[in-house]
């Protein structure tokens, strides 16, 4: 990833770069009786010690000829557009074959621009890895350098050193260096100097904190069955050691679980140091493992931690009826079956089997007698209303001729 450096800045980070890089190239080296060369290029060993003018011969160790097309000129062997194979030892001696001079000529590459990604584990410090794009073939080294970028004014006043300065390189862990210190609202601008004899290659990388946080996997993963609870596992882990213990840095989880038999996971978010998965299988083992991100969601998940397995416990009615069909599988299995045939047919139904149909059988015509008992009941009750209701206007007419048929008060005056 190139970025433009504007201005003076641009020129000061470069030079101090290429400047760093100079005293690498092919002098520092300083391995003495040996030559490097590029592959595809012509290259011209000298005979030192030899007198000038004097005719001189050159050798190659373990070869009975020199490359194809050498010259020797001026008492120099020209090798024309060398190529992998012509590396080796070569000599050069006087007429009576005395040892003048040898060198060891080793060829490659240029350097390619390095491929280079950065990752900070916590908000104090970040640590960027590399890879050289081409094989080279050479003795590299590499300068690793950073500055921070947008200084203030104060910042530029107090001490403009301290915002410079080297990636710090670890010898156990060849390709990385790490940066202590940085601040999480600062961005920086990373160089690394690929450098051989041949020459340097570099690339510049621009980081900000918050897109290449990545917390360390979280640690002390623990996974228990819970007593009594056939479908539950407690599961439960510690930060990672390498992440701040402060307040205002706090990270969340991501819990990933299933039955090892199985290939799918299930994954759940919290916030917790702790979790219960209430949808475990009872009695399959479950692998369970869990990953960190930033709480604000900056930067990117942590890789998985170290898996833990824990079996939930099995239901005890669960585990009953299966024994108890085990042993009688096991029973079954242990009697030698009988050669004869047996001309009876076979009954299935025990007498429990026979005593419960009669029991259901009788329940069931009891609530049948109970059913007609009642429509019949319902019938008669609607009958004898509607009789009633019949003879309700008989009497009422019966009573108006009646009272009809009464005298009035003025014949009987």
């Amino acid at each position: 990833m190139h970025s433009p450096i504007p201005g003076l800045g641009r020129v000061m980070f470069l030079t101090a770069a290429l400047a760093s890089a100079s005293l690498a190239v092919p002098e520092g080296w300083g391995e003495e009786g040996v030559q490097y060369g590029q592959v595809g290029m012509d290259v011209t060993l000298s005979c030192t010690g030899a007198r000038a003018g004097s005719p001189v011969q050159w050798r190659r160790a373990g070869a009975t000829a020199l490359p194809e097309g050498s010259a020797i000129r001026q008492g120099g062997l020209v090798l024309p557009c060398t190529g992998l194979a012509a590396a080796g030892t070569y000599s050069c001696h006087s007429e009576d074959g005395g040892l003048l001079h040898a060198v060891s000529l080793q060829l490659g590459h240029l350097p390619g621009v390095p491929f280079v990604s950065c990752r900070a584990s916590n908000y104090e410090n970040f640590s960027c890895s590399w890879t050289s794009s081409l094989e080279t073939f050479l003795p590299t080294r590499y300068i690793t350098t950073y500055r921070k970028k947008s200084l203030t004014g104060e910042e530029k006043r107090r001490n403009k050193n301290r915002h410079v300065g080297p990636c710090l390189q670890d010898p156990a862990r060849p390709g990385t260096c790490t940066v202590h210190g940085s601040e999480f609202w600062s961005s920086y601008r990373l160089n690394i100097t690929e450098v051989n004899p041949l020459g340097s290659s570099f690339r510049l990388l621009d980081i900000t904190m918050q897109a290449i946080i990545k917390p360390d996997p979280p640690e002390g993963l623990v996974v228990e069955p819970i007593p009594l609870a056939p479908r539950r596992l407690h599961v439960s882990w510690k930060y990672p050691s390498s992440w701040p213990k402060e307040p205002h840095f706090q990270l969340r989880f991501r819990l990933q679980y299933r039955p090892v038999i199985h290939h799918s996971w299930s994954v759940v978010e919290t916030v917790n140091l702790s979790e219960v998965i209430t949808d475990a299988f009872a009695g399959l083992e479950h692998v369970v493992q869990v990953s960190a991100k930033d709480f604000l969601d900056a930067g990117n998940w942590s890789e998985w931690s170290t898996e833990a397995r824990a079996t939930p416990v099995r239901d005890p009615a669960t585990a009953a009826s299966e024994e108890t069909t085990t042993d009688a599988s096991l029973e079954s299995l242990a009697k030698e079956p009988s050669q004869a045939p047996n001309p009876e047919p076979i009954n299935h139904s025990g007498p429990l089997e026979k005593i419960a149909i009669l029991v259901s059988l009788g329940i069931f015509a009891f609530f049948v007698l109970a059913a007609v008992l009642i429509i019949t009941i319902l019938i008669w009750l609607r009958v004898r209303k509607h009789g009633k209701d019949k003879t309700k206007p008989h009497n009422f007419l019966v009573a108006a001729t009646h009272l009809k048929a009464l005298p009035t008060e003025a014949q009987i005056l």
